[in-house]
């Protein structure tokens, strides 16, 4: 498992985070660790494998992400 952060483009609300960390949760080896919605960041562990998976769930719920190194 590795932790990663994630900018997630158009994140700005208390539904946006419940949105987002849904999308997140139902993707097999990803575990949301912290949620900031006014710097539009999620800190996550998962399966480096599946990191591929939880940006096209991000996508499907209407969300843009972009890893940060």
């Amino acid at each position: 498992m590795a932790e990663f952060t994630l900018r997630i483009d158009g994140m700005h609300c208390g539904s946006c985070v419940r949105r987002v960390s849904q999308a997140l949760a139902s993707t097999p080896g990803v575990e949301v660790n912290e949620v900031r919605v006014g710097a539009a960041r999620i800190t996550s562990t998962a399966d480096p494998a599946a990191l591929d998976q939880a940006l096209a769930a991000l996508a499907k719920v209407g969300f843009a992400a972009h890893l940060e190194q």
